[in-house]
C-alpha cells in the first residue's frame, strides 16, 4: 500500500497525539535529547525508512539514522554484539532485537532498563510483553510479534467433511489417511537443525504441558513426561511417514513453498506463509485455512516470535531513544507495520479492526495463537541452549535416539551450560 504525503502527515499527526510526542517548536532542550541511530536486520519490505522520515520531519533535533544489518538473524546478532562490546561503547542507540536476545543483552549489561510508564503496554497483546522482560524488569518494548499457525488445505478437508484438526491424534489420522488419497504429503514444519527446529520442538513440548527451562534459565525443567510426549510426537511422525523425510531439510521458506506448490496437507509456519500462499497466482489461493496449532488434547501452544526495541546502555540520548520507541509502538505506526511491512503488530486493537480483518483474514486466528503462546526458553546463553535443542531433537527425529533417551540427554546437556 502506498501512502500519499498528505496521508502520511495525517497519520503522523495522529501518531504523535497517541504517543504524547510534541511538535518541534514545543520541544525543550535537554541533555538526553539529540540524534539517534536505529540498528535493525534488513528491512525487506522497505517500509521502515518512510516511517522514520515522518519522525525526522517533526523531530529535527532528534533525527534518526537507520542502520540496516544483514537479513540473517545470526549475522545481525553477531554485528550487534560486536558493536556493543566496542571500547567506544558502540554506535547504535536503539536496537531492534530478536525476542530471544533480550535476556542475553540485559544480563550482559548492554541494554538499559526502561520505565514501563512511558509506553502503552496495556494496549499490547498480553503475552508479548513477557518477551521484553528479564529478572522482573522491562528491558525492551515489543515492536512486532508472531506465533506459529497450522495451515491446512481447506478444499481437501471440506471434500472429506472434516474440520481442521484440533488434536495431535486428529492431525496424525488425517495426515496418514487423507493426504495420500489426494497425492499429498501429511505434515511439515521447520525441521532442519537451526532456530526453526528449536521453535518446533519447544512448541511440541509446551503443547504437551511441559517446559524446557525455568527461573530465567537457572533451572532445567525439560526432563518430564510432557517433554517426552512432545519430542515423541515429532519423532513418530518421521518414523511413520506422515512427516515426509524431505521435511528434515526444511526451513521457513522451503516448507512454505512445499505447501504453496500443493504438496502438503498440513504445515506449521508463521503468518507470512498464509499471506503468501493466499496471494493471487498461488496454486493454492482460495483453498487454504489457518488455525491454532494442535496439541495432545486440544489446541496447543505456539512459540512467540517477533522483535523488541531496546536502548543501548551507553546511548547518547536515552530520552530521545525512549520517545522514538513510544512512536514506533504507537497505534498509527503499528498499523503501518502490518499494512506496509507485512509484519504482525503488537497492538491488540488492530486484530479486531474490521477493515484490517477483511484485508488480512488470518488476524483473529493469529491473535488467538499469540494470546495462548509462550516465549522461547529465557537464558543469557540462549544461543547455546538452542544449539543443544537442535542437536538432540534432530537425533530423535532421525531415529538415532529414542525420545526418552533424547529428553534425558537434553536435560544433561542443558544443565552443563553456565546460565549466569
Amino acid at each position: 500500500m502506498r501512502w500519499t504525503r498528505a496521508a502520511s502527515r495525517c497519520l503522523l499527526a495522529l501518531g504523535l497525539a497517541l504517543t504524547g510526542c510534541v511538535a518541534p517548536d514545543a520541544e525543550h532542550d535537554g541533555e538526553s535529547r539529540g540524534p539517534l541511530t536505529l540498528a535493525t536486520a534488513g528491512d525487506l519490505t522497505g517500509y521502515l525508512g518512510s516511517v522514520l522520515e515522518g519522525w525526522n520531519r517533526t523531530h529535527p533535533r532528534e533525527r534518526v539514522t537507520l542502520v540496516e544489518l544483514p537479513d540473517s538473524a545470526d549475522e545481525t546478532h553477531a554485528q550487534m554484539v560486536t558493536d556493543l562490546r566496542e571500547a567506544d561503547r558502540g554506535r547504535f542507540d536503539v536496537l531492534n532485537i530478536d525476542v530471544t536476545w533480550t535476556a542475553e543483552f540485559a544480563d550482559a549489561g548492554w541494554i538499559r532498563p526502561l520505565d514501563p510508564g512511558r509506553f502503552s503496554l496495556k494496549a499490547f497483546l498480553r503475552p508479548v510483553v513477557d518477551t521484553a522482560t528479564y529478572d522482573g524488569r522491562l528491558y525492551a518494548v515489543p515492536y512486532v510479534t508472531n506465533a506459529g499457525l497450522l495451515l491446512y488445505r481447506k478444499d481437501v478437508l471440506d471434500k472429506e467433511g472434516l474440520p481442521p484438526p484440533r488434536t495431535w491424534a486428529e492431525l496424525e489420522r488425517d495426515a496418514k489417511t487423507i493426504a495420500p488419497k489426494y497425492g499429498l504429503e501429511g505434515y511439515a514444519g521447520q525441521f532442519l537443525p537451526y532456530e526453526g527446529l528449536t521453535v518446533n520442538a519447544a512448541e511440541a513440548v509446551y503443547s504437551a504441558g511441559g517446559t524446557i527451562l525455568g527461573d530465567e534459565g537457572d533451572r532445567v525443567t525439560v526432563n518430564s513426561a510432557p517433554a517426552r510426549e512432545g519430542i515423541g510426537f515429532l519423532a513418530r511422525g518421521v518414523r511413520e511417514g506422515w512427516i515426509p523425510k524431505p521435511a528434515l531439510s526444511y526451513k521457513e521458506e522451503e516448507s512454505k513453498q512445499a505447501f504453496q506448490d500443493g504438496r502438503l496437507l498440513f504445515l506449521r509456519n508463521w503468518s507470512y506463509a498464509y499471506a503468501v500462499a493466499s496471494a493471487p497466482g498461488s496454486p493454492v489461493a482460495g483453498k487454504i485455512g489457518a488455525v491454532r496449532l494442535p496439541g495432545p488434547d486440544g489446541p496447543g501452544t505456539s512459540v512467540l516470535g517477533g522483535s523488541d526495541l531496546a536502548v543501548n546502555t551507553h546511548a547518547r540520548h536515552p530520552d530521545s531513544a525512549s520517545r522514538l520507541i513510544a512512536y514506533l509502538t504507537s497505534e498509527t505506526v503499528q498499523r503501518q507495520v502490518l499494512t506496509r511491512g507485512a509484519l504482525p503488530p503488537v497492538r491488540a486493537a488492530l486484530y479486531e479492526d474490521p477493515d484490517l480483518v477483511k484485508r488480512f483474514p488470518y488476524l483473529p486466528t493469529l491473535r488467538s495463537s499469540v494470546l495462548f503462546a509462550a516465549p522461547r526458553p529465557k537464558s543469557p546463553r540462549y544461543d547455546q541452549v538452542s544449539l543443544v535443542v537442535q542437536a538432540v531433537v534432530r537425533d530423535a527425529m532421525t531415529g538415532h535416539e529414542t525420545s526418552e533417551a533424547a529428553v534425558e540427554r537434553l536435560a544433561r546437556e542443558l544443565a552443563a551450560i553456565p546460565h549466569r
